[in-house]
């Protein structure tokens, strides 16, 4: 039996860990540029973006989204 989640490129990966490496690769300003959203502009923490992107849907997808593009190297 195969596993339904062997598909899915975020399976295993965690929302923090996502971020930490995409602020590592891109930094707070430029992941502000790229995902418009006030928790990477103003005054980001990991912590305080966890907490708005565990309750913001959109937000998150985006962040998913960019997560995707980051570690299939495409800009």
């Amino acid at each position: 039996m195969t596993d339904p989640q062997s598909g899915n490129p975020l399976h295993g990966i965690t929302l923090e860990n996502m971020l930490i490496r995409l602020v590592a690769h891109y930094g707070w300003d430029e992941m502000g540029k790229i995902v418009n959203i006030r928790c990477f502009q103003i005054d980001p923490g990991i912590k305080s973006s966890l907490k708005f992107l565990r309750k913001t849907p959109w937000a998150r997808q985006k962040v998913e989204d960019l997560y995707l593009r980051y570690v299939n190297g495409s800009p």
